[in-house]
């Protein structure tokens, strides 16, 4: 069974917040299993070794390039050929808030339960989102 993860590296998201692609970079992956995943994280990428796992979901039959494309579809990716640093990270993403805002209410919507508040988001929701979108 695999396993679909999103990572997060603290010195990655001012690097990438000073070259004008924002603060919300996160990498999506796809790892056999949680052991692999943790190895891969903890290899890190873009010269960095601060990543830190964020979330993560088991899914059944799912590759890394589709889970790319999916996610790909909704949100930009970082070119890693432009940008040197990334050189050989694919599935590193710049999230764009107000979709993960929008997609939240939505759902907050659905259930009749709770008022439709403004939602304040946080990186596991972007993760769940992130995990979301790769895996549909």
């Amino acid at each position: 069974m695999a396993l679909v993860y999103v990572a997060r590296s603290a010195a990655l998201t001012k690097w990438a917040s000073d070259v004008g692609q924002g603060k919300h970079i996160y990498k999506l992956g796809v790892a056999e299993d949680e052991a692999a995943a943790k190895a891969a994280i903890a290899a890190g990428w873009g010269g960095e070794s601060d990543w830190k796992l964020v979330q993560s979901k088991p899914v059944e039959d799912l590759d890394e390039e589709t889970a790319l494309t999916r996610l790909g579809r909704r949100e930009k990716v970082i070119d890693p050929t432009y940008y040197p640093r990334l050189k050989g990270a694919a599935g590193v993403f710049r999230i764009t808030l107000t979709n993960v805002q929008n997609s939240l209410l939505v759902a907050k919507a659905m259930t009749a339960d709770e008022p439709l508040t403004e939602v304040k988001v946080k990186p596991k929701d972007i993760a769940d989102y992130m995990i979301r979108n790769a895996i549909a």
